[in-house]
């Protein structure tokens, strides 16, 4: 194994693991605004009450992502140096406006909603976790648009004299067709992942027969938003398979390792192939599901992995073009599961809660807590098939992901550095989980006096 293998391993772990903290940042942002919203207007003390609980946990996981965040961007220029040297000048300029405008627009913001309570007027004080929520998602819309321009490079040239892929059309980069299905696709996968959280310790809390009315509340409110977030994904997913069949050819066989081109193509529930992925042996397949999925039509024709092959071999010259077939196929699948259980887990509660028998339901809450993994489980196997669906490219169509690793860091010391970042999040991990539990189960018992002059406790315990 050399330098580009572990390079590629210490990207992806450190990646997947900040990705756990994104999705609920922004989820929880706009959930907590809902619940500061509903005390305003009611003036019911539940809703203030579940405000500070989970904001709280809210600012617990912002501190772990933007720590996260930062050793992520810093491999840009340390593990793949040739890779920001090439695209330095397109890729650049989102991730700069992202921490600018978006970062700095949060964290201010942020600051005087935790330091707000009580000094500023109250609907001002509203507008500030709402603004904090507008701003995770400008953020998510400028990672993305630097990651989609790497799925679908769009509004650049390249300098030949430089070697370098230069901007010519920013309002392009923002108007990448990936860009606009992957955003609402995150989005909502985010809103789905604040909402199991919210799920999951109001079932916490509910199951013990605590704080009851409070927690039913709370987690009618997360199946309501678990729901809108669960459908959204599936129908965003749709629109995204569309746009990748088109952009991306090969990522679409790939999931469902499709080796021929076919009209009326299947869709494979379930398959069992050689190790390397080279040749089925069982396919259990739904008949032309796959080319409503991929072009909207029922005999659309889906171009296959050994098609695609050759038309890129004669586009781009000798080599492999074709992902490693076992993980597209099942973290493409994987995800659209966890999807649909989800969807099905919110509609068993709203029936629950429409009946009055939500906190009563101990099946219900008990699947509810473990169930607050599949978000998180979705999400990393939705980058894991994004990211290595368009391998061997790291720029679609432009650069291979072999040419954009630092030509002058050895494998021994990317082990090294891979040895230690591994050690220091699984520490990070251990603590973060350890705050959120005591957070989640301490974060009621300081009473709150009359009104809501108190500012908001500290989370140093």
């Amino acid at each position: 194994m050399d330098a580009l293998t572990f390079a590629r391993w210490q990207f992806g772990i450190t990646t997947v693991y900040h990705f756990l903290f994104v999705p609920l940042t922004i989820g929880l942002a706009f959930l907590v605004a809902v619940m500061q919203t509903l005390w305003v207007r009611t003036r019911e003390r539940d809703y203030l009450r579940m405000t500070r609980l989970f904001g709280k946990l809210f600012l617990v996981n912002f501190a772990m992502g933007v720590a996260t965040g930062i050793v992520q961007e810093f491999q840009f220029g340390m593990n793949w140096s040739s890779y920001s040297r090439y695209v330095g000048d397109v890729f650049g300029a989102p991730l700069a406006i992202e921490g600018l405008l978006a970062f700095f627009m949060e964290s201010t913001f942020l600051g005087l909603w935790i330091f707000g309570w009580g000094r500023l007027p109250e609907k001002l004080h509203l507008a500030t976790i709402w603004l904090v929520a507008l701003g995770t998602n400008l953020s998510a819309i400028f990672i993305l648009a630097a990651n989609s321009w790497m799925q679908h490079p769009v509004g650049y040239h390249v300098n030949l004299a430089t070697g370098r892929a230069e901007m010519t059309d920013f309002l392009a980069l923002l108007g990448n067709p990936t860009l606009l299905v992957t955003y609402p696709h995150t989005a909502l996968a985010s809103l789905l992942t604040g909402a199991l959280f919210v799920m999951a310790v109001s079932a916490w809390y509910l199951l013990r027969g605590r704080e009851t009315e409070l927690f039913r509340r709370a987690s009618t409110i997360g199946l309501v938003f678990a729901l809108v977030g669960s459908l959204g994904v599936v129908l965003s997913g749709h629109a995204q398979a569309q746009v990748m069949t088109q952009q991306q050819p090969m990522k679409m066989a790939a999931a469902e390792a499709l080796y021929q081109t076919q009209k009326d193509a299947p869709f494979s529930l379930f398959a069992i192939g050689t190790p390397d992925g080279s040749r089925l042996l069982l396919d259990v397949t739904v008949p032309h599901a796959l080319s409503v999925l991929a072009t909207n039509t029922w005999d659309g024709e889906v171009k296959g992995i050994d098609d695609v092959q050759a038309e890129e071999t004669a586009a781009y010259g000798p080599g492999s073009y074709t992902p490693v077939i076992p993980v597209t196929y099942w973290s493409f699948r994987l995800m659209v599961l966890a999807g649909f259980l989800l969807a099905a887990l919110a509609v068993w509660g709203l029936v629950l809660a429409r009946l009055g028998r939500l906190a009563g339901s101990r099946w219900f809450n008990r699947l509810a807590i473990p169930a607050v993994a599949l978000p998180f489980l979705a999400s990393s196997l939705g980058w894991i098939f994004t990211e290595m669906g368009r391998q061997p490219w790291v720029v679609y169509g432009l650069l291979r992901t072999a040419a954009g690793v630092s030509p002058s860091v050895g494998a021994l010391m990317v082990v090294a550095t891979l040895a230690g970042f591994t050690l220091l999040y699984g520490v990070l991990a251990v603590l973060d989980g350890w705050l959120m539990l005591r957070v989640a189960r301490t974060g009621l018992q300081e009473e709150l006096p009359e009104g809501d002059a108190e500012p908001l406790p500290s989370l140093s315990y």
